[in-house]
Order: structure tokens, then C-alpha cells, then sequence
């Protein structure tokens, strides 16, 4: 497997990402309940999303705080924040959901945030180097 040595970026962005998706897993695991009324958004949604960020967020933030690290992992997690975003965009335009405005802007908000941790995530990556066997 290619290992690569983790630029700054990389890790700052990792450990970004996992701190956020920590805070909003709880939030949604936790108030899922309240949110939905809210959001407009399923419970069960909400709590089923909740529920994978918080082992995400580990994972992540255990990449984060390594110095050498798994190059298609690392590219694995760019892919699925790309793929969390397609996802975000599809739940709004499918009709399967009836959000509020303020789920309209939750979503958006949180896909926004995501999308930019994976241009962090895909330029620290650019800049790592290559870990020599």
C-alpha cells in the first residue's frame, strides 16, 4: 500500500473535518427529534446521519493526527465527501424529502462546509510527499 507523509494541510484539514462532523453528528443523533420539526427533515434521517458521522469523525481525526498515512485512504475520504455533497444535492432536488426553509439552508450550509474540507483534503493531499518504504 502507498503511504504518503501528511502535508500540514492534509492533517489540519482532517482534524477540521472531524471536529465539525463530531459537532453535528451529536447534534443530529441527540436533537434529531426537535430538528426534525424544524428542518422538515425526517427523524430517522437525521439520527441515521448522526450516527455515521460520529465513527467517521473518529476515523478521521485519527488520520489526522498521523504523520504518515494510507494514500487511497486518504483519497477515499476526499471521494466521500464529494459523494456526502452529490448526496445533499440529490436529497433536495428528489422530492423524497419536504424540507423547510430552514432545512433548505441547513443542508445547503452543511454541504457547502463539506465541499470545502474536501478542496482542503484534495490540496493538502496534492501537497504531500510520497513516504519512502
Amino acid at each position: 500500500m502507498m503511504n504518503i507523509h501528511s502535508s500540514p494541510l492534509l492533517r489540519q484539514a482532517l482534524v477540521a473535518d472531524a471536529t465539525t462532523s463530531a459537532a453535528f453528528g451529536l447534534l443530529m443523533l441527540i436533537g434529531a427529534g426537535p430538528l426534525s420539526g424544524v428542518l422538515g427533515l425526517p427523524e430517522m434521517l437525521l439520527r441515521i446521519a448522526g450516527l455515521v458521522l460520529l465513527p467517521y469523525a473518529g476515523f478521521i481525526g485519527w488520520l489526522g493526527m498521523r504523520e504518515t498515512i494510507s494514500k487511497p485512504i486518504a483519497w477515499a475520504v476526499v471521494l466521500g465527501n464529494a459523494l456526502w455533497v452529490a448526496d445533499s444535492v440529490l436529497l433536495l432536488v428528489s422530492g423524497w424529502v419536504a424540507p423547510t426553509s430552514a432545512g433548505y439552508a441547513f443542508v445547503i450550509a452543511q454541504a457547502l462546509v463539506v465541499l470545502m474540507y474536501a478542496e482542503f483534503q484534495y490540496v493538502g493531499l496534492r501537497r504531500s510527499q510520497e513516504a519512502v518504504a
